[in-house]
């Protein structure tokens, strides 16, 4: 229940915003992932996360811890995600920066998205 609850949050706060979707440029390299979101947080309302270099995915969303592990797979960032003991799934997603904003699309591209403010 709190996984439909979490996810149902995550695509209620994807909704476009002001700016065009043209001002995001996509990510297809890995160094460039993780040269964007290395030593910074990423931040949506209810949800800050940190991406490591090294594969792993911490941090809390809604008041529960989240962790996780990723890696970088054709172009796009794969990840494996537990919240609060809820497994999130694996899911392979396309990555995209608008400077200070990070656009996470799942399905590799073809599904919701979530956008995340780096701090």
């Amino acid at each position: 229940m709190r996984k439909l609850a979490f996810a149902a949050v995550l695509a209620g706060l994807a909704l476009p915003v002001a700016a065009p979707a043209a001002a995001f440029e996509r990510i297809t390299d890995a160094g460039e992932f993780t040269q964007t979101v290395a030593g910074r947080d990423l931040t949506r309302f209810g949800i800050r996360l940190q991406v490591t270099p090294d594969g792993g995915i911490q941090g809390r969303g809604f008041g529960y811890p989240v962790t996780g592990e990723w890696r970088w797979e054709g172009g796009f960032f794969c990840r494996d995600m537990d919240w609060g003991g809820t497994e999130i799934g694996f899911n392979c997603q396309a990555v995209l920066r608008d400077g200070n904003r990070v656009r996470f699309i799942s399905d590799q591209g073809q599904g919701d998205h979530a956008d995340f403010t780096l701090r």
